[in-house]
């Protein structure tokens, strides 16, 4: 964990639809109060529990889109008093899971002032939030930014990642994310909200962390949304 609070965490690879295989990425970020804030937590192992033991207590754990829920039973079976963060349209795709909230454009007053957050409307695919941390200047995306090498992929699924822009040079939203975007002007205001934070470091769940130039990675990869 670095001076501001920060520590960032490689999983396993995990298996979606189709096949596709990704690398998996959590934000531990250790709040005002010593408490931890977690962020699409990896799959637990008992390195990773004694990892995040030794930094400090986990208060909360966040599901930052519908599609990032496969390690919060472990997690909060081993942190039970945690509370559980859903996105929007989460809590009714896993109902065996007690929410403690379902995040909004308002942070939480457990992370107010330390960590912002937009919730990004309007995409058929899945409902995001995305975060700052004021401290170090982050900027968390979960899966509206991804990048794979060219080489990440096999067979026909390389085919296929070329041709949805997940290879592309830098980061950038997938065409299947750009497509799903039905609802433009609902969207807009958020990432413009996005793009107007002070963003000196990049992080996604699946690519590379940007620390140089951030803030135009990020500006160049809504570009096409107007």
């Amino acid at each position: 964990m670095d001076e501001t609070g920060l520590a960032l965490m490689d999983g396993p690879t995990v298996t979606g639809m189709g096949g596709f295989v990704f690398p998996t990425r959590m934000v531990v970020i250790r709040l005002a109060d010593g408490h931890l804030w977690v962020w699409s937590p990896i799959a637990l192992t008992e390195t990773v529990k004694r990892e995040i033991d030794a930094l400090g207590l986990v208060s909360d754990i966040i599901a930052p889109n519908s599609l990032h829920d496969l390690a919060l039973s472990d997690w909060h079976a081993a942190w039970p008093a945690a509370r559980l963060h859903a996105a929007p349209g989460l809590a009714e795709k896993r109902p065996d899971l007690e929410f403690a909230t379902t995040l909004t454009d308002t942070p939480d007053p457990a992370w107010a002032g330390e960590i912002d957050q937009v919730v990004v409307s309007g995409n058929a695919i899945t409902t995001e939030v995305v975060f700052f941390h004021r401290a170090s200047g982050t900027v968390v995306f979960t899966d509206l930014l991804q990048h794979f090498r060219p080489d990440w992929f096999t067979g026909w699924r390389r085919w296929v990642a070329r041709m949805d822009g997940m290879t592309r040079n830098t980061l950038s939203v997938p065409n299947k994310f750009r497509l799903a975007f039905t609802d433009k002007p609902a969207a807009r205001p958020a990432i413009a909200r996005i793009r107007d934070w002070p963003c000196q470091q990049l992080v996604v769940a699946h690519g590379p962390i940007v620390r140089e130039n951030a803030q135009a990675v990020m500006d160049g990869a809504f570009a096409w949304l107007g």
